[in-house]
């Protein structure tokens, strides 16, 4: 059994530093790790990236995090992702992670991942350079996320993005907006891989929980939409289960920390 806390959509500054550290007060008594959906930050500045890593730093279990869209805003995503890692945050960005969770290998991959759409009403990466852009680094993304998640060695395995990897989670925003919150594709990808859980943020209006066209479980966990300081999920290794079948799905069971943010 593996206890899974996650969170999305901190959008932490200066002058909030060290208020959602305290929430985290005891985070280890709860969980096995800590997954963080990306949006760290409110504007991307390197400042901001240090306020993360401060908050994130020393909670007691393996924190692996992924970046968000105004974690890019000001173009120094890769000094933010340099800091956190100096305040022993894993990043990822297309690859992937495994953690020993008292005997049980849990796998991570993922990383910010793009929009697009859905099925039936998405982009194509037909006509104009930029709509070719646009689609082909979605696509890009997804090719290296499903290669990170078949490529994990462990019991049980776990897909991470800030971009939505099923519209079910993204419920209560205008349709409209839905190609420019998650894909298809990056669905496509841990259907693939058979995983047992999709976290991502990103849909402050959204819904938390959807599946994939395959039947994965997702959650969405932006921090608006949980209303807690993180959100704590259960997956429980099968039985009997034969490495590598697919698909590889555990249960789940949703249990909200009483700690709000």
């Amino acid at each position: 059994m593996i206890h899974v806390a996650a969170a999305g959509d901190l959008h932490v500054g200066p002058e909030t530093a060290g208020t959602y550290r305290a929430h985290l007060t005891g985070l280890a008594a709860h969980a096995d790790v800590f997954l963080v959906a990306g949006d760290l930050t409110r504007h991307g500045t390197v400042e901001e990236g240090r306020v993360a890593a401060g908050e994130l730093r020393d909670v007691g279990v393996p924190v692996v995090a992924v970046l968000g869209n105004h974690d890019y805003h000001s173009d120094a995503e890769d000094e933010i992702a340099d800091v956190l890692r100096d305040a022993g945050v894993t990043v990822l960005e297309g690859d992937g992670t495994v953690l020993d969770c008292g005997g049980t290998r849990l796998g991570i991959a993922g990383g910010k991942g793009f929009g697009g759409g859905f099925e039936g009403r998405c982009a194509s990466d037909f006509g104009e350079p930029e709509m070719k852009a646009f689609v082909g680094h979605t696509k890009d993304f997804a090719g290296r996320l499903r290669t990170a998640l078949l490529d994990l060695d462990a019991d049980m395995i776990v897909s991470l993005t800030h971009y939505a990897p099923a519209e079910g989670t993204l419920e209560g925003e205008p349709p409209e907006i839905y190609p420019f919150l998650g894909s298809y594709l990056l669905g496509e990808a841990i259907d693939a891989s058979g995983a047992d859980l999709a976290i991502h943020g990103h849909a402050h209006k959204g819904t938390e929980k959807g599946l994939t066209s395959g039947g994965v479980r997702v959650r969405n966990v932006a921090l608006p939409v949980i209303q807690h300081a993180y959100a704590l999920y259960r997956l429980d290794v099968p039985e009997g289960r034969v490495e590598g079948t697919a698909p590889r799905l555990g249960t789940i069971t949703p249990n909200h920390i009483r700690s709000h943010t």
